[in-house]
């Protein structure tokens, strides 16, 4: 597929943004941006302006910063700096000999994209991109990707520059020194990277004499090969069509030899930039653009010849030209680019070649699909087998049922109709069903996120594109609201509309890209820590109260939680801890379980009100909260009890146990928090202190208008704390434990007025009871390239495609929380050994998929 990139900032501030190789900061998301503009249109701004440079709205019709030419066309208007971009790239042709490469947007960085012209009409965006790569790599990074790499700059000037630009970036301390017009050798001995300036300053037999000196491997080839010149020919021979013609000759010489390495190395042809005529100096005038067209027509003619090899063709570089078109009349002598050029032209070319080899996330636009693994494969022919084997025995149903089919008594004119199938018989048609259709959602999760098959774009972050959809379906909500069953606190019905609402807001704070305003982050921590508080809550009521401790209580749950987690695992290739809400609940369970199940088994039933069991399961609590704070503080210790096999393989991401130690440490004493609620709140019931009648307060008058006031204090004061946070790490720091105050003052004020307790939305508590299938599909058909994009089903009208998306995305994750029910009662029975005989099916899958990913491994290594 095609190579694309990204560009950074050249003479444009608007195209400015820090960044990194490896996809930016690793928890923070993208660049801050703030928002502009009115009359219903939005111009995004990252933290920089220019005058004629700014970026295009989020959603809709380009801005027209410049010319109402294109506009008038019906072509998308980029921003001065970007437009000529448009032009060029499209002559940029990939290793693969795909169609060229052009910029689709231009907002916190310039998006090159595959855009279908026809897309681009009046009124509407341009055609979607794939997920572009974010430039300014890091030095480290860049030594990551170039080690043991010997790369060449061949060429003139112009390429020293670009040679000292590319340098720079491996170590950004390097100075413009040596002999203008004779070889620069640099190496960075700690990532062994040898980078080298020969100057050729023609096209000529000396050039071609040390390129055929590679191709005979008299001397040890380059792995990357960077070659342009023309200028000099043009000076010297003072803009002559002989020399012109010479230069078509000597370019085809070299042609076949260039095309030789490309088949083991990575060649670039450079072209030749234009120049800004009013400031060339005499002995240059006759460097004219007119002539360099004509040098760059010459040279991508024959490179691009569909005659020789196609698979080992030599890449024309044609970005630089397209930069320079806008740039160079901010040169010093009209010839040679702006160092901000020169370094943007040198952070393409970077990435060009380093994000095959990196595979960043949000490079997926510049990278080859991924061949399938093995247990993708072996998953593949399960689901074919099972949609063949359900089709197969549906048709001897069907057949049995038309021999069988009812038949009228012709003496008393009644209908008799026999019973056909046995249990058994329906249980494995319902679990082919459910295998059935869990295939054809499986194989749309891999069109979306893994064969390139949909188009990917970029979140960008503004107040209206998270506020505005927040204000609507909370609207939305109220419209909803009907009366519930019962009126105790955290009702059934009051848990789902809390989960709903949570959910929805947690959604939109993905899709618009939200974890850059840190305000806004750090109420979705609260959430997610919400979340967890109903997991203490919920769980330690449910043992408090039914003493149940059984196994097929532990089953049912870990299968609900974890089922669709580890289909996508194996599907998706990706490790369990990725998607790491999963793995806390079920972790967090088991603590739970373990807690309250171990000796002495202290329940509601054996209390009895008797003070003495009450101390003892709060003493339970209390060396609870000691281990949770022992591991919090010990990271250590916390790494061993994770990092030995085989739970290694579930909590390890890229081969540590950190992110699992820093995702379980943020939200460490919430569901301490949510069990000792749990445990306050059925004591006062049991002893009623609490009134729950319907429409009565939960205290009494006096009492219950000061707790209200107290919550609403306390979450207001939360909210500005959270609201004046500075620093992400010094506010993650503190959430852990302070986040409880507006959970706890959330609560009451949705429970002590008995009139707020007896209702709830219905909207909210529809989406509360598939939240979790909700959280774990956005990863990959909603949002796309694992969450860092947005998914594109119809390129060219933005807001329609979201409509269509969230429909099918909401659909599918409803659909997956009934399979997911029908097979917990399938696979989970409650005779104890029919269920020992699955459990141990089931731990022989889970051996059979760690052996095979073993091999995986292996075969990868």
């Amino acid at each position: 597929m095609s190579q694309c990139s990204t560009l950074q900032r050249s003479e444009c501030p608007a195209l400015q943004r820090p960044g990194a190789l490896g996809g930016g900061e690793r928890r923070g998301g993208e660049g801050r941006g703030r928002e502009r503009g009115g009359g219903g249109r939005r111009q995004l701004r990252p933290g920089g302006g220019g005058p004629g440079c700014s970026p295009p709205q989020r959603w809709g019709r380009w801005q027209p910063a410049a010319g109402a030419a294109s506009a008038a066309r019906g072509d998308p208007v980029l921003p001065r700096c970007a437009r000529p971009l448009r032009r060029a790239l499209l002559s940029w042709r990939s290793q693969d000999g795909g169609p060229g490469l052009h910029p689709g947007q231009a907002g916190d960085q310039l998006l090159l994209q595959r855009e279908e012209r026809q897309g681009a009409g009046a009124g509407r965006r341009p055609a979607a991109r794939r997920l572009p790569r974010r430039l300014t790599p890091l030095p480290s990074e860049a030594k990551n990707c170039l080690i043991d790499k010997h790369i060449v700059f061949l060429g003139d000037s112009r390429i020293r520059q670009l040679f000292y630009s590319f340098i720079k970036i491996i170590n950004p301390q390097i100075k413009e020194e040596g002999n203008k017009h004779g070889n620069i050798p640099f190496e960075d001995k700690s990532a062994s990277v040898k980078v080298d300036f020969l100057w050729y300053p023609e096209v000529n037999g000396s050039m071609r004499q040390r390129i055929k000196s590679w191709t005979e491997g008299s001397v040890a080839k380059p792995h990357i090969i960077v070659a342009g010149a023309a200028t000099w020919s043009i000076k010297i021979h003072n803009g002559s069509n002989e020399a012109l013609a010479q230069y078509k000759i000597n370019i085809t010489s070299i042609a076949p030899l260039l095309e030789k390495l490309a088949k083991s190395s990575d060649v670039y042809w450079i072209l030749q930039d234009p120049v800004y005529e009013d400031l060339l100096s005499e002995s240059r005038k006759m460097i004219t653009n007119e002539k360099i067209d004509a040098y760059n027509e010459a040279a991508v003619r024959i490179l691009n010849s569909s005659s020789r090899n196609s698979k080992a063709k030599v890449k024309v570089f044609s970005v630089s030209k397209l930069i320079a078109q806008e740039t160079i009349m901010k040169s010093s002598d009209g010839l040679h680019l702006p160092e901000s050029s020169r370094d943007t032209n040198a952070m393409i070319l970077m990435n060009v070649y380093c994000n095959k080899i990196m595979k960043p996330i949000d490079g997926s636009c510049c990278q080859p699909q991924p061949p399938l693994t093995l247990i993708q494969k072996l998953a593949f022919c399960f689901f074919t087998l099972s949609i063949i084997g359900y089709f197969v025995i549906s048709l001897i149903h069907r057949n049995n049922y038309r021999k069988n089919k009812s038949c009228t008594d012709l003496e008393i004119g009644e209908e008799k109709k026999p019973t056909i199938s046995t249990p058994n018989v329906s249980t494995l048609e319902m679990l082919l069903h459910c295998f059935c259709k869990l295939g054809l959602i499986m194989t749309y999760f891999y069109l979306c996120d893994r064969a390139n098959l949909f188009m990917k774009e970029n979140k960008f972050y503004t107040h209206s594109s998270f506020f505005i959809p927040i204000i609507y379906i909370l609207v939305l909500g109220v419209f909803y609201t009907e009366n519930t069953k019962e009126t105790k606190v955290l009702n059934r019905e009051q848990t789902d509309e809390w989960k709903g609402w949570m959910q929805l807001v947690i959604l939109i704070y993905h899709i618009s890209g939200a974890s850059t305003f840190l305000p806004v982050y750090m109420h979705i921590r609260v959430l997610v820590a919400a979340y967890l508080f109903q997991t203490g809550y919920g769980h330690f009521s449910y043992f408090w109260i039914k003493g149940d401790f059984g196994v097929y209580r532990v089953c049912q749950v870990l299968f609900r939680l974890n089922f669709l987690v580890v289909v996508l695992c194996i599907v998706m290739d990706r490790p369990y801890q990725f998607y790491y809400f999963v793995p806390l609940v079920t972790v967090w369970f088991m603590i739970i379980y373990a807690t309250l199940a171990m000796w002495p088994q202290i329940v509601q039933k054996k209390a009895n009100g008797n003070c003495l069991w009450h101390f003892g399961l709060l003493l339970k609590l209390i060396c609870l909260l000691a281990c949770i704070y022992f591991l919090s503080y010990s990271q250590g210790a916390f790494e061993k009890v994770f990092s030995f096999w085989p739970l290694s393989k579930c909590f390890e991401l890229n081969g540590n146990v950190y992110e699992w130690w820093f995702r379980w440490k943020l939200d460490r004493y919430v569901v301490f928090h949510g069990m000792l609620f749990a445990f306050i709140y059925l004591a006062l019931q049991k002893h009623q202190m609490i009134s729950e009648g319907k429409g009565d307060p939960l205290f009494s008058s006096r009492v219950s208008n000061v707790l209200l006031f107290i919550s609403i204090v306390s979450f207001l004061t939360y909210s500005i704390w959270a609201s004046s946070c500075k620093n992400k790490a010094e506010c993650n720091e503190l959430h852990p434990s302070v986040s409880v105050v507006q959970i706890l003052a959330f609560i009451l004020i949705r429970n002590i007025p008995g009139y707020v307790r007896s209702v709830y939305s219905s909207f909210f508590a529809w989406f509360g009871k598939i939240s979790l299938e909700l959280f774990i599909c956005q990863y990959h058909i909603w949002l796309a390239a694992d969450t860092k994009g947005i998914l594109v089903l119809i390129p060219g009208y933005p807001m329609f495609n979201v409509i269509v998306s969230t429909f099918i995305f909401v659909c599918v994750a409803h659909e997956i929380s009934q399979i997911t029910n029908d097979l917990a009662q399938i696979v989970v029975p409650k005779d104890n050994s029919t269920l020992l005989k699955r459990l141990l099916c089931i731990a022989g899958f889970f051996s059979g998929l760690l052996f095979f990913s073993a091999m995986q491994e292996q075969s990868r290594h």
